[in-house]
């Protein structure tokens, strides 16, 4: 005989899991529990960030993140799981829930949260009865990880998920097979192989585009040494930025809407596109424009729902990336096809976009070009360092503008929702410790969960925050001069524009360490400064408020 919160505190250590994300209370007696196997408890100022938290965990890990909130806060909670069911990220969240026998009685705070789990999990459920805990947390595992990855959700009967109080006669077993990201790699048909090697084969302008279904099957080197064996260029998309570093001389940029104008243009000029654990989504192909439907194209997924759901195809392969991409190397044996010229159109491309931003990445100009802050990150993050990333102007200036140097750095960045990026950042280096973690964000995206900055301070996370500061969310300003009549009023900047504050100052008063930065020789001090800190750090870069990502290129 066990509690319920002795098993689920036990199955949660069984599955690898270190830290758990909460605003309590919620699942207090677990909470107590975990505490003897050593599973740190990060209370979180908000139940989004707690799910942001877990999600950059789980990317970073590659295994489940753990959030947690009571009945009051589930359905902000479930707001935060959004992005990690955008990003295929393997987060569980646990929720404390109604009553059944109280359902309608006008209970205190009650609301039926399940429904709003469903659009954003894998799988969600009801936790009703001690006994069921350990079989529906080892499904929930199952199904975070499985296949392509996502969230799912336990929900647990009483406001703080009191069910966990009972006892019953319980196996806390753990199915070892999914403790991490991917359980199982399905292998290709060799005939499929074989088809998609011809065609490659046969091609004089292919190029690879690969997604982060590379990255979650851990298949970089593969990848690589495919575009290397059969010299094609490879472009990525957002997911997919760090499977092939950035130096590579086949590396030819982020593709799609927040992009490298060289990969968009690369992509129109294949004349057959490899899409590798990508799901030739909007973002990727800048609403299907890069490339155009009709191209020539071969899908490897892992998920046989992706496969063909936005361009016809020529060969299908249903596998795991690093399985099917090593198919491929081995079918392929020695072969060394002659693509000079494809080639040289490509490194051209992108020697042609560094020449058009070479003055910006290189500014000296203050306020400071953003493009020059991506410049000396690029320079200077180091070799195993993970970047987090957010979306809107962040997500435009980083993908386009960033390159990772080595095999070993990792890059995550938001699938969508502004804010992300600081609460990711603090999960991420909960995953990896020893690592430097740098993220990357504007003022627009850091204020949404600025409290975090005492999160992190409190637990010990030492991040390194790098704020875009333009005093504006002015990816926006484009849209309102429309709404304006196609030009600039007072009235319209306001709704874009921010007060001039001062985020080092900010953080200082919550006890990390604040750097403002207002000249571009400042930067890379700053960022030298803040990496042997050994605390978590704010740097404030004040940038131009009229300096506009480019948009993209087709």
């Amino acid at each position: 005989m066990m509690t319920g919160a002795r098993a689920l505190a036990k199955m949660l250590h069984g599955y690898g899991v270190t830290h758990v994300f909460m605003v309590p209370a919620v699942l207090r007696r677990t909470l107590a529990e975990l505490e003897r196997f050593g599973v740190r408890r990060i209370h979180t100022h908000g139940e989004k960030p707690a799910a942001y938290m877990a999600d950059g965990y789980a990317r970073m890990a590659g295994r489940p993140g753990v959030c947690m909130a009571q009945a009051v806060g589930a359905l902000n909670l479930a707001a935060g799981l959004r992005d990690a069911h955008l990003a295929n990220s393997p987060v569980i969240a646990l929720t404390g829930g109604r009553t059944p026998d109280a359902d309608g009685e006008g209970v205190y705070q009650e609301v039926d949260d399940l429904p709003a789990f469903v659009n954003v999990t894998k799988s969600s459920a009801m936790v009703d009865m001690v006994e069921k805990i350990p079989d529906l947390v080892r499904q929930a595992f199952r199904s975070a990880v499985s296949g392509r990855p996502g969230p799912a959700h336990l929900q647990f009967v009483g406001n703080e998920g009191q069910v966990d109080l009972g006892q019953a006669d319980l196996d806390p077993s753990v199915d070892t097979r999914f403790v991490s990201v991917p359980p199982e790699r399905p292998l290709p048909d060799p005939n499929d192989v074989a088809a998609a090697l011809d065609l490659l084969d046969r091609a004089e302008r292919p190029v690879l585009v690969a997604g982060g279904g590379v990255r979650a099957s851990r298949a970089s080197g593969e990848l690589v040494a495919v575009a290397e064996r059969l010299s094609i260029p490879v472009v990525t998309s957002l997911n997919g930025k760090d499977t092939i570093p950035g130096s590579h001389p086949l590396c030819v940029g982020v593709a799609g809407t927040y992009s490298r104008s060289a990969a968009n243009r690369v992509v129109n000029q294949a004349d057959l596109v490899c899409f590798v654990g990508s799901s030739t989504g909007s973002m990727t192909t800048h609403f299907w424009q890069a490339p155009a439907p009709g191209v020539p194209a071969i899908q490897i997924d892992i998920d046989p729902d992706m496969t063909g759901r936005n361009y016809p195809l020529r060969v299908t392969m249903n596998a795991d990336a690093r399985v099917a991409l090593a198919g491929l190397l081995e079918q392929a044996g020695p072969r060394d096809p002659r693509r000079e010229e494809w080639i040289a159109t490509a490194r051209g491309e992108v020697a042609a976009w560094r020449r058009e931003h070479l003055a910006q990445l290189e500014s000296d100009g203050a306020p400071i070009r953003p493009e020059r802050v991506c410049s000396e990150l690029s320079a200077l993050v180091p070799d195993d360092a993970c970047v987090v990333v957010d979306t809107g102007h962040a997500g435009m200036w980083m993908g386009g503008m960033f390159d990772t140097r080595t095999p070993d750095q990792r890059y995550l960045r938001s699938a969508g929702h502004l804010g992300w990026a600081f609460p990711a950042a603090l999960g991420a280096k909960c995953a990896a410790p020893e690592r430097p973690v740098v993220c990357f964000t504007g003022d627009a995206g850091f204020w949404y969960h600025l409290a975090e900055v005492e999160t992190a301070v409190r637990w010990g996370i030492n991040t390194v925050t790098v704020v875009n500061n333009n005093s504006s969310g002015n990816q926006s300003a484009r849209g309102f001069d429309r709404a304006y009549g196609g030009k600039q009023t007072p009235d319209g900047r306001s709704l874009w524009t921010f007060n001039d504050v001062d985020f080092a100052r900010l953080a200082e008063g919550m006890g990390a360490m604040g750097i403002r930065v207002e000249k571009p020789g400042e930067i890379g001090p700053a960022l030298e400064r803040a990496l042997a800190a050994e605390r978590p750090v704010v740097i404030d870069v004040v940038t131009d408020i009229d300096a506009m990502a480019p948009l993209a290129v087709v």
